[in-house]
């Protein structure tokens, strides 16, 4: 294995998390609560679509798609949204326990130099929620919240965001991402990307393979 460098050495210097279905599987009960609010209305949404359309984007977007899509009325939004939020928490508070192979990759990453941040679509609220009963808010440098920024995924503004904040270019950071909406954001951030399947792909071994391998393609760039 490639002997881990000091951070002045290091390419690549921060990596960057999504946190529905990198950090925490909450994908699941990001659905149950919205359906449960939008069932208050009968007008739920069926899995395939959560999966295919509306997974990873902030609830507000998904709610102008409901209206666009089945005139789901606009006044209704906000409590719609209110009513999500709550159905959310009672679900973290039951069901995000801290996960040992995250909290030991957070750890050594951030025992050897790294920058670490989580960007989601999630409200402030949920995500430090989450991080906190995770056991992963000791480990990180930063946090953007949907609140924190004008546009959410799939626009790359709160990673670009991270990145000021640290101080560092995009191809000095790695951005792990699950869905095709954060996929989209960490690409047009021009940041590296490693793509995971869901949560328990996120291993040391995985984050530092793909750090190697940015890091190697970039001395193949900068060598051709």
């Amino acid at each position: 294995m490639k002997e881990i460098v000091m951070k002045s050495d290091k390419k690549i210097k921060a990596v960057l998390f999504d946190m529905d279905g990198v950090l925490i599987d909450a994908r699941d009960w990001h659905y149950e609560a919205l359906n449960r609010a939008l069932d208050l209305f009968g007008m739920p949404i069926s899995r395939f679509d959560h999966l295919t359309t509306f997974d990873g984007l902030p609830t507000r977007k998904k709610l102008e798609l409901l209206t666009l899509e089945r005139n789901l009325p606009v006044e209704l939004h906000e409590f719609i949204n209110e009513m999500k939020q709550q159905y959310t928490m009672e679900l973290v508070h039951t069901k995000c326990k801290p996960k040992f192979t995250h909290e030991f990759a957070l750890s050594s990453l951030k025992s050897q130099g790294y920058n670490l941040a989580v960007c989601s679509n999630s409200v402030r609220n949920t995500l430090e929620v989450m991080m906190q009963k995770s056991n992963l808010i000791k480990h990180l440098g930063y946090m953007v919240s949907n609140e924190d920024v004008l546009n959410g995924k799939p626009d790359p503004e709160m990673y670009l965001k991270a990145m000021t904040h640290f101080n560092l270019r995009p191809d000095e950071c790695l951005i792990v991402e699950d869905n095709e909406n954060g996929i989209r954001a960490a690409r047009a951030s021009g940041a590296h990307l490693l793509i995971v399947k869901d949560p328990s792909e996120l291993t040391l071994e995985n984050l530092l393979r793909s750090i190697n391998n940015a890091e190697m393609s970039q001395e193949e760039r900068a060598l051709s």
